[in-house]
């Protein structure tokens, strides 16, 4: 990645100005630093994130070999590890479950999946992941890793979802 050495106060001026653009500004801004047009269904919020990151890469430099390794080997490792402890608060009840090597401990009792315990929660059929928030972490995790791929802020890197670590 090409480094520029620039006045750290001159790039926070810079992301600044960049807030207060409307969201056409904000697109073409885009097409000026990544040199091709953005993404359709990604909101100006998230275009300008990822102007503000590309500008401090350009300005600074990006993660290192080591970093990004590290980062990769956490978006591989998948769903919550032993030890791990959920928590939802459902109807006004706080529901604390810890993931286990051999399943999911709920109210002292081992459970196979998560789906168990969400079914035992609710009295019906819900996605274990999805109830306890992993389900929607992982995809809008996934979703912001695909739109930098786009950006072309992460190059060279496997395709990966990046998880959540809980």
């Amino acid at each position: 990645m090409r480094r520029q050495v620039t006045n750290p106060a001159a790039i926070e001026a810079e992301i600044d100005r960049l807030r207060l653009l409307v969201r056409g500004a904000v697109r073409r801004r885009w097409q000026v630093v990544f040199g091709r047009t953005p993404p359709a269904g990604l909101s100006k919020d998230l275009l300008g994130r990822m102007i503000a990151c590309r500008m401090q890469e350009l300005a600074f430099g990006g993660l290192d070999r080591d970093s990004l390794a590290f980062l990769d080997g956490l978006a591989r490792q998948g769903g919550p590890q032993p030890g791990t402890v959920l928590v939802r608060d459902y109807h006004g009840q706080r529901h604390t479950v810890t993931v286990g090597c051999d399943g999911f401990d709920w109210q002292g009792t081992t459970y196979p999946s998560l789906s168990a315990i969400a079914r035992a929660i609710t009295s019906t059929a819900w996605s274990g992941p999805r109830f306890f928030g992993l389900r929607g972490a992982v995809t809008a995790s996934a979703n912001r890793q695909a739109a930098r791929r786009m950006a072309g802020i992460i190059i060279g890197q496997p395709k990966t979802a990046m998880a959540r670590n809980p």
